[in-house]
């Protein structure tokens, strides 16, 4: 993988310096970013990768996030055909024909799968929802109905992502990691993951809950209050604590703010979602 980082790297300085843009690219530079998104759809480059055991050894692929930039920069937008509907856009929608032979399925009519998107074996993604480039879902994981994976989002094995999910990409600046969700991970409906926040392994998270840098994680196991990310082996749910501003006088009845909680996974908890995930087999 050596040559493709080097290509990126050439490709990069060139645009960078005003080299090279969409209207003198030809192609050989198509050519390294079409090699590029295969490499990103065969999961053999990711956008991010775990570097040691703790969860703030997430880092960025400064390189891949680049070569998705530049999938940007230098293509011209133009009309493309899907479903009978043409469309505008700089990259087509991805092959799936390589999706059946590894046990992962996509259901019809809204399920999008953009450019560069890795899905992994024995994956089931229902409509509508839809996965942008730099997204990598490990096997086994679900992507529910109306759910929407973010740019470079990093999907961890055996995942689920309840229906109207939503899991936001971090594309820019290159060097930030993405939201990442780590193996074994049950997000309830209409969850939101955004900024870079990662989920530890085997954690569930209750229905509508939002998971941002910006907002405290109470964790009550190893009593302290932790930002940006969620330990492994949570049940997290939402909850209302006490704001500063309650203090003004325009809050007679005091203020709130939203927090996330995270307790130990009970064994009940757990049976439960093992029962819900036994039918899909």
């Amino acid at each position: 993988m050596t040559t493709l980082e080097s290509d990126i790297d050439d490709l990069w300085q060139r645009y960078d310096d005003d080299e090279l843009d969409a209207e003198t690219a030809g192609s050989d530079e198509l050519d390294a970013l079409d090699a590029f998104l295969d490499a990103l759809e065969a999961g053999e480059v990711r956008a991010a990768e775990k570097t040691g055991s703790s969860l703030d050894s997430w880092e960025a692929n400064e390189w891949v996030k680049r070569g998705i930039l530049l999938n940007f920069g230098l293509r011209e937008t133009r009309p493309r055909e899907y479903g009978g509907v043409t469309y505008h856009d700089v990259l087509p929608l991805r092959d799936t024909a390589d999706l059946a032979d590894r046990g992962t399925r996509n259901t019809p009519d809204g399920t999008v799968l953009r450019r560069g998107a890795h899905l992994g074996d024995d994956c089931i993604v229902m409509s509508p929802a839809f996965l942008n480039i730099g997204a990598h879902v490990g096997d086994g994981t679900l992507v529910d109905s109306c759910d929407t994976v973010g740019s470079c989002a990093q999907i961890g094995a055996n995942v689920k992502l309840g229906a109207n999910t939503l899991i936001g990409g971090v594309l820019e600046p290159v060097e930030d990691a993405p939201v990442v969700v780590e193996d074994g991970v049950s997000l309830g409906a209409g969850c939101r993951v955004t900024s870079g926040f990662v989920v530890g392994e085997n954690s569930i998270v209750g229905e509508n809950t939002l998971l941002t840098p910006r907002i405290p994680v109470y964790d009550l196991v190893e009593e302290e209050v932790v930002y940006g990310h969620l330990p492994p082996e949570r049940r997290a749910f939402t909850r209302f604590v006490e704001s500063s501003i309650g203090d003004h006088a325009l809050f007679a009845g005091g203020a709130f703010k939203p927090a996330v909680v995270a307790l130990d996974v009970e064994d009940d908890t757990l049976d439960a979602t093992r029962r819900e995930e036994a039918l899909r087999e």
